[in-house]
């Protein structure tokens, strides 16, 4: 018998309508009860609690007792990281009568992919830090240069204590909507804590969705030279 891990045991796990919606929810960070995932996906309470089980069982989702409520969250940055680019494999039917809803043009233009920044906005920071000099495009991950040490430690982002993280320091991670890759790992992780502390990015009523605000926009073309 073969002992490599299985893809299918993962193919099989988020190949449910119900699963896939489920962990699409997740992919912001936070965590939620059973209750509010089985809304989304659409299923019962006991049919949700069977596929939240198959999740976690799988090693796709965690679950934490708070209280006397339950609540389900990506077991890590890496399951995100995984799963969001596989959304370049499904094969859209054309549909030119149909409109873009203002709800969809909001998460192509700027979202969260688990804990880091994605959609235009993401790949725009990217894409500006590069064009800088401050992050070297390699195989599929980032290198930081010297003036990138510089750029990050003005910033006060401790690259060092990110380089020591039980995650992959600033992997590529192929965006979705823009087609080119943006920032994750720790390192795309910082980088939106800091945006988000500095004001420079805030949270909307919907879970994934992020606003760039007026002063981000300025800073951010400032530092790194992009029109937003």
């Amino acid at each position: 018998m073969d002992a490599e891990p299985s893809m299918a045991s993962i193919g099989a796990l988020i190949g449910s309508p119900a699963r896939s919606a489920m962990l699409a929810l997740l992919f912001d960070g936070r965590a939620l009860t059973a209750t509010e995932l089985s809304q989304v996906a659409g299923v019962s309470a006991a049919t949700a609690s069977e596929h939240l089980g198959k999740l976690v069982s799988g090693s796709l989702l965690i679950c934490e007792k708070h209280g006397r409520h339950r609540y389900y969250k990506l077991a890590g940055d890496e399951v995100a990281e995984a799963l969001e680019p596989l959304i370049h494999l499904v094969r859209h039917k054309p549909a030119p009568i149909r409109q873009v809803s203002p709800e969809q043009k909001q998460i192509r233009c700027a979202r969260l992919c688990y804990d880091h920044m994605a959609g235009e906005l993401g790949v725009s920071i990217t894409t500006g830090m590069v064009e800088q000099g401050y992050l070297v495009v390699k195989a599929r991950h980032y290198d930081v240069s010297e003036t990138g040490e510089q750029f990050f430690a003005e910033l006060g982002i401790d690259l060092d204590l990110l380089r020591k993280a039980r995650r992959q320091f600033a992997p590529q991670c192929l965006d979705w909507s823009e087609r080119k890759p943006h920032v994750a790992g720790a390192l795309g992780a910082a980088i939106t804590n800091l945006a988000f502390s500095l004001k420079w990015i805030e949270r909307t009523k919907h879970r994934r969705i992020i606003k760039l605000t007026d002063l981000g926009r300025k800073q951010l073309g400032q530092k790194l030279g992009i029109k937003l």
